[in-house]
């Protein structure tokens, strides 16, 4: 008797081993869908945002941009493999440069980043993230003074500066969206049991303006 319990018990032990190497393997496998996803959605839009600014004339360069002129404007969109994309966002100290999508939901997230709520002209945009080590994954690793940018589909680079770090429960939404910063990004932690958000603030706004060529 004492043999056939072990035998189950052995049993059931690899069965639980098991599935959990297969979800390691899914997480992985989605993972890289997601990488591949963001870096050929990355590369359209930069050749839209580079183009952009190329057709802009000398007056067009001298004057201020149209959001900061209307700064409730809706923000241009691309289409790329069927979603829309409103910007790029770069992360330096994380090494990251990921597509933003205008509107979320848990199938676009699976392949990119998304704008949850606001706009960057109005300095009230949220957004969200897997935490893919190639997304969101690593946001805890930010530090006070580390620079996030984000460069909207007209080539309009806008500077942000990290200022703060929370962990806030996931059905606190008001939390999330609670305080003045103009950049929030935030992400699951593993397990979901909590949300990492990152609030940043703009810098120099108007002095990178064009800045890509």
């Amino acid at each position: 008797m004492k043999l056939k319990r072990g035998s189950v018990c052995l049993m059931a032990g690899c069965a639980l081993i098991a599935a959990a190497l297969g979800l390691v393997l899914y997480n992985l496998g989605e993972g890289n869908r997601a990488e591949a996803s963001v870096s050929q959605a990355v590369d359209a839009l930069e050749a839209v945002q580079v183009r952009a600014n190329q057709e802009k004339t000398p007056e067009e360069t001298r004057l201020l941009p149209d959001y900061i002129v209307n700064p409730d404007m809706e923000m241009p969109v691309e289409q790329v493999n069927g979603v829309d994309y409103i910007g790029v966002l770069r992360i330096p100290a994380l090494e990251l440069e990921l597509s933003i999508a205008r509107d979320w939901s848990y199938e676009t997230l699976r392949t990119t980043p998304c704008r949850y709520v606001g706009s960057a002209y109005r300095g009230d945009m949220v957004i969200c993230a897997h935490n893919f080590s190639s997304h969101f994954g690593r946001l805890k690793e930010l530090s006070q003074g580390d620079t996030v940018t984000f460069t909207d589909m007209a080539g309009n680079l806008l500077p942000y500066e990290v200022v703060g770090k929370e962990i806030i429960q996931p059905t606190a939404v008001e939390d999330m969206l609670a305080g003045e910063w103009d950049l929030s990004l935030f992400t699951c932690t593993v397990g979901g049991q909590t949300r990492v958000a990152v609030r940043c603030q703009r810098t120099d706004p108007e002095a990178h303006m064009g800045a890509l060529h």
